[in-house]
C-alpha cells in the first residue's frame, strides 16, 4: 500500500529572545493511504506542531515531509485541517460554509474548478454523510457544538483532499457527542478513503479510532512507542470493554505517565 505521508527526521525549534526550545527531535513516521493514525502524548510533546508542519502551516528546521511521494512546499489542497474551534463563518449557512472551501481552492487552482451543479451535489452528499441533511440552510449559531464540528468535517472533505489533519477536534464536546463524532470519522474513512492523522489527549479515543497509536514523549518531542491496535477496522462501542482494548488503553496511559515521570499521576493524560 502506498504511503500517503512520509515524515523523515523532522526537527523543529522555537526561538525567543531568551532561549531556543527544541519542540520536535528526529521524528520519522509513515502513514499509509486510507489509514487513520492517532497521535498522543503529554502536553508539550509537540503533537500539534507536528500536525501543523504536515499541513504546511509551520516550517521545520530540518528533515522533510512527503505527501504522495513529493516534498510539501507549504499548504496545499491535498491536505485539509480540522481544528477544535470549528472555524465556521457565522454569516454563512451550513451549505455555504461547506461550499466555501471548494470555491476558494478552485480560485487558487484553476484545474479544480467544478460546475456549480456538481459542487452543489457534492456539498449535499457530504452534509448528508455527516448527518446534517435537515440543517442545510441553518446558520452556525443555530447548531450545537457537535453539529458545528460535523460541518467543519464536511467542509474539509469538500475539496477531496487525500489527507485530513485533525487537531483535538472533539476536545470541547461532551462524552456522548464525542463518541458519536468518533463513529462519524470512521464512517468518513470508510466512505471517502481519506487518510487521517488525528491528534488527541484522550487515550481511549486514540485506541478506538486508530489503526496505530503513536506516542510522543516530551521535551523535546520524540516518537517513544508505536502501538498496533489489534481490532477489526469496523469498530463498535462494545469493543471499548473488550480485554484487548482495555489492556492496550492501560498500557498506553501508563507509558504516557512514564514519559513525564508521573507513573502514578492520572493528571498527566486526558484519561
Amino acid at each position: 500500500m502506498t504511503n500517503a505521508i512520509e515524515i523523515r527526521h523532522l526537527c523543529k525549534s522555537f526561538v525567543t529572545r531568551r532561549r531556543t526550545t527544541r519542540v520536535l527531535d528526529d521524528i520519522s513516521l509513515s502513514v499509509k493511504a486510507g489509514e487513520l493514525v492517532t497521535l498522543v502524548g503529554a502536553s508539550g510533546c509537540g503533537k500539534s506542531t507536528l500536525l501543523r508542519i504536515v499541513a504546511g502551516l509551520e516550517v521545520a528546521d530540518s528533515g522533510a515531509v512527503l505527501v504522495g511521494g513529493r516534498p510539501i512546499a507549504g499548504a496545499g489542497v491535498d491536505r485539509a485541517m480540522v481544528f477544535q474551534d470549528y472555524s465556521l463563518f457565522p454569516w454563512l449557512t451550513v451549505k455555504q460554509n461547506v461550499l466555501f472551501s471548494r470555491r476558494l481552492a478552485a480560485n487558487l487552482h484553476d484545474n479544480l474548478a467544478l460546475e456549480r451543479g456538481a459542487e452543489e451535489e457534492r456539498a449535499r452528499k457530504l452534509i448528508a454523510l455527516v448527518g446534517l441533511a435537515a440543517a442545510l440552510d441553518a446558520y452556525p449559531s443555530q447548531l450545537s457544538g457537535g453539529m458545528r464540528q460535523r460541518v467543519a468535517i464536511a467542509r474539509a472533505l469538500m475539496s477531496k483532499p487525500s489527507i485530513i489533519l485533525m487537531d483535538e477536534p472533539f476536545g470541547a464536546l461532551d462524552a456522548q457527542t464525542r463518541e458519536v463524532m468518533q463513529d462519524l470519522v470512521l464512517d468518513v474513512v470508510a466512505e471517502e478513503g481519506t487518510t487521517i492523522l488525528f491528534v488527541t489527549h484522550d487515550v481511549e479515543e486514540a485506541v478506538y479510532l486508530g489503526s496505530r497509536v503513536v506516542l510522543l514523549s516530551p521535551h523535546p518531542g520524540r516518537i517513544d512507542t508505536i502501538y498496533d491496535v489489534p481490532l477489526t477496522r469496523a469498530r463498535s462501542a462494545a469493543m471499548r470493554v473488550e480485554p484487548e482494548f482495555v489492556a492496550l488503553k492501560r498500557s498506553v496511559m501508563e507509558r504516557v505517565r512514564e514519559t513525564v515521570g508521573l507513573s502514578h499521576d492520572r493528571s498527566a493524560v486526558g484519561a
